[in-house]
């Protein structure tokens, strides 16, 4: 039978996260947590590359959450792996680059996290530092340790961007927690935050009507942080 949608709740797709050792899924409560917190219902996807399959899965959802999680291949930004690098997830990239061609040809709401930021940038031109303790050393704390809903660093927000205008301040304290970041900003994207030394720490898409990303973990400060929960909720208000 054909789907028939429910008018009710909208419906937020989340990409999974991939456990090497163990061969399996897994999936960080704080992502869905913060969704069901705004009104709306998280779906974890499967980890795919069919695409019909990820279209029709897409068709039922009213945006999309890219999730943090394994390091971005290289070769998604004609790099060879350096030693520093993760092990990537291929399927994941693949995955994730057939859903951000959905977002982007129909202009379903996409909302990046840590590795989203720095997927977003990689798939669409841009390039990636592998390692920033090798590639860009700086005495600001990107790698926090545990509990992560409490600040490390700060960010300066760019005037005349749509996060700026949601959260109405020049700086905003985040939490950190990741080794990657945008080295080379892709040209199909635009800055929306700077951290302290130097990174390009939220971007949007200007052609398409919600396509944001952010290096920091809204997702963990969601429950003690106002510009936190205003950021999911500009997500699923489109």
């Amino acid at each position: 039978k054909k789907f028939m949608r429910n008018m009710g709740k909208k419906i937020i797709g989340v990409v999974p996260l991939w456990d090497d050792e163990k061969d399996s899924l897994w999936m960080l409560p704080n992502y869905l947590d913060a969704i069901i917190s705004e009104g709306a219902l998280p779906i974890v996807f499967p980890l795919s590359t069919d695409e019909n399959d990820l279209r029709q899965l897409a068709s039922i959802c009213d945006g999309i959450l890219f999730t943090g999680g394994h390091d971005v291949s290289p070769s998604l930004y004609n790099e060879c792996k350096c030693d520093v690098c993760g092990e990537p997830c291929v399927e994941r990239d693949a995955m994730e680059g057939i859903l951000l061609d959905i977002c982007i040809n129909t202009k379903k709401p996409a909302l990046g996290i840590c590795r989203g930021i720095q997927f977003f940038n990689a798939y669409l031109g841009g390039t990636l530092y592998q390692d920033l303790p090798t590639d860009h050393p700086s005495s600001v704390e990107h790698h926090m340790t545990a509990p992560y809903n409490r600040y490390i660093h700060k960010v300066s927000l760019i005037k005349d961007t749509p996060l700026y205008d949601l959260l109405q301040t020049e700086i905003l304290p985040v939490n950190s927690y990741h080794h990657q970041a945008i080295a080379i900003l892709s040209p199909k994207l635009a800055p929306m935050a700077i951290s302290e030394d130097g990174i390009v720490e939220a971007v949007y898409c200007p052609e398409h009507s919600f396509l944001w990303a952010v290096q920091w973990h809204p997702e963990f400060l969601y429950g003690c942080d106002e510009p936190s929960k205003k950021i999911f909720r500009a997500f699923l208000k489109v």
